[in-house]
């Protein structure tokens, strides 16, 4: 399946330990942005759909890639952002999932 979008740093190591591969790259610092504007459409539209606090949760995180701070965010929503860091891991290593 061809994906060509930013996912969170684990995602990889995520599918590789579940006997899947993938293809990645890392993206220049221009592409990233772009990436990270798509991501947090993306990310929205979730939310929007849902109102799931996963998907704050989500946003949150694609924030912090692009170096904005939520002043205001509620306590249980940043548990939730840690706890997905933790599990999934960030957008820190830039990596676009081509194909897994």
């Amino acid at each position: 399946m061809i994906y060509n979008k930013l996912v969170r740093d684990r995602i990889p190591e995520i599918i590789r330990q579940k006997g899947g591969s993938c293809t990645t790259r890392t993206l220049s610092d221009a592409e990233y942005a772009e990436a990270l504007d798509r991501k947090l459409g993306e990310e929205l539209a979730e939310y929007l759909d849902s109102h799931n606090p996963e998907e704050l949760a989500d946003l949150l995180e694609v924030i912090y890639a692009c170096g904005a701070h939520l002043g205001h965010s509620p306590a249980d929503l940043e548990r939730i952002r840690a706890e997905k860091a933790d599990a999934r891991g960030g957008f820190k290593g830039k990596i676009l999932l081509i194909e897994s």
